[in-house]
């Protein structure tokens, strides 16, 4: 794929690699090469290769013995795929009726595939959203991105009441199980008991008592309300 703005061809595998490494420096920089090569199920010797291509193109910044770090032109080009992903996820939903639990894998196909004007007519037929269906913040066409927000679930303590701001996309299982339970972007949710020995979270949403295991909630980011 030929990126916006850059001659350099990046390959699949090389957009995936910073898309990952965009995502993994939200909670760790640098980002350790084991747990990169973790995120995309690779053995770590493999990733070292890629790699040192990512930083002799200077899309990477690779820190001996610390881990890697995105450039300027790096994060531009994951935050392009981010775009194309959640755009598109948002367009098969709207447009083409998938539900929100099968966008992701059809997402991740496409996202490399299609052109900087198919995204941006995609854009515009959808009046130019700001937010994806799970909640996540859609990058401008210029490269910004609004801080994502919330706090996971599985961080609540009872009585502790808020919005849903975002619910991650890579569990189609998990997304049925939520929308079965109506735990959404926009739902409201309240906090009842955190069970102290298994940390089974109970809490009320749209009126109903469900219960989310500790893992199952930690996917789960809430807005909390003030005061």
């Amino acid at each position: 794929m030929s990126v916006r703005g850059t001659e350099k061809t990046i390959s699949k595998e090389r957009e995936d690699y910073l898309k990952t490494v965009y995502h993994l420096q939200l909670e760790e920089s640098p980002v350790r090469t084991t747990t990169l090569a973790r995120a995309l199920d690779v053995e770590p010797a493999s990733v070292t290769g890629v790699v040192k291509r990512l930083a002799e193109l200077d899309l990477l910044e690779h820190r001996p013995y610390r881990g890697v770090v995105l450039t300027p032109e790096g994060e531009r080009i994951a935050l392009e795929i981010i775009r194309h992903h959640r755009l598109i996820e948002l367009y098969l939903i709207e447009a083409l009726g998938y539900s929100w639990d099968e966008v992701h894998e059809e997402a991740e196909r496409l996202e490399h595939a299609v052109s900087p004007l198919f995204i941006e007519r995609i854009a515009a037929a959808l009046g130019n959203p700001e937010i994806d269906p799970h909640g996540a913040p859609i990058p401008t066409r210029d490269g910004q991105i609004e801080p994502q927000t919330g706090i996971a679930l599985s961080e609540l303590t009872a009585g502790q009441s808020g919005t849903v701001a975002r619910v991650d996309d890579d569990d189609p299982v998990l997304l049925r199980y939520l929308a079965k339970l109506q735990v959404r972007p926009g739902a409201q949710v309240k906090v009842v008991d955190v069970a102290p020995s298994s940390g089974m979270i109970r809490f009320e949403v749209e009126g109903e008592r469900h219960a989310l295991g500790p893992e199952d909630a930690s996917h789960v980011f809430i807005e909390l309300t003030p005061g």
